[in-house]
C-alpha cells in the first residue's frame, strides 16, 4: 500500500536536504525513536526523532543517506530490511528553524537489532505501537518559544513526547496503517 503511493516532494535549492528512517519491528509491533542528544545551537536538541540527518555528496540519493544515519546514530543496519516506501517530504514550519527537507523512508525489519547510540543521540528505544496508537497519548504538548507558549500535537509516551516534524511524518503513516 504504502509503495504504490507516491510521496508528495518539495524542491527547494535554498533548503538543505535530509532523510530519516521510520523503522518497525514485530514481537511485539514497534518503531525505533530516538532521544536527539543535547548540543549547543541544535534547535532539536533532546527531542523525539527518527534517526536520520542531512544527505552528504557521498550519498547517490537520500535512501542511502537514511540508512548511512541509521547506522551511525543507531547501530541499526537496514540491509536486510524491507523499503516500504517513502512519505512525504517534510520541512520545519518556523522560520527560526534551520531550513532542510526531510524524506523519510519506511522499513520493516523481521527482529530488533541492539541499539547502540553514538554522540548524537541521548537515547533510543524500540516504541511500542499499541502505545503510540493508544488515543489517551495523543493530545497537545506545551511548548515555550521566545515567551509564548505554544500547542503542538504529540505523542506523550513513556520515553518522552514526540511532536514537531517527527509527528507531522508520524502520524499520517499510523493512520495509514491503522485506519
Amino acid at each position: 500500500m504504502l509503495a504504490a503511493r507516491p510521496p508528495r516532494t518539495v524542491e527547494d535549492p535554498a533548503r538543505k536536504l535530509a532523510a530519516v528512517a521510520v523503522v518497525f519491528v514485530p514481537d511485539p509491533d514497534a518503531v525505533l525513536l530516538i532521544r536527539r542528544a543535547e548540543r549547543e545551537g541544535d534547535r532539536w536538541s533532546g527531542q523525539m526523532a527518527f534517526p536520520g540527518g542531512r544527505w552528504s555528496p557521498e550519498d547517490p540519493d537520500l535512501l542511502t543517506t537514511a540508512r548511512r544515519e541509521t547506522a551511525e546514530e543507531v547501530g541499526v543496519d537496514l540491509a536486510p530490511a524491507r523499503l516500504l516506501g517513502r512519505l512525504d517530504d517534510s520541512a520545519p514550519r518556523s522560520q527560526t528553524l534551520p531550513p532542510i527537507i526531510v524524506s523519510p523512508y519506511v522499513f520493516a525489519l523481521d527482529r530488533r537489532q541492539p541499539l547502540a547510540p553514538n554522540h548524537e543521540v541521548a537515547g533510543a528505544v524500540w516504541a511500542p505501537l499499541d502505545e503510540l496508537l493508544d488515543p489517551r497519548n495523543y493530545r497537545p504538548f506545551e511548548y515555550e518559544s521566545q515567551g509564548a507558549r505554544l500547542l503542538f500535537p504529540g505523542y506523550h509516551l513513556e520515553v518522552g513526547v514526540v511532536w514537531g516534524m517527527t509527528e507531522r511524518i508520524l502520524t499520517p503513516l499510523l493512520r495509514l496503517i491503522h485506519p
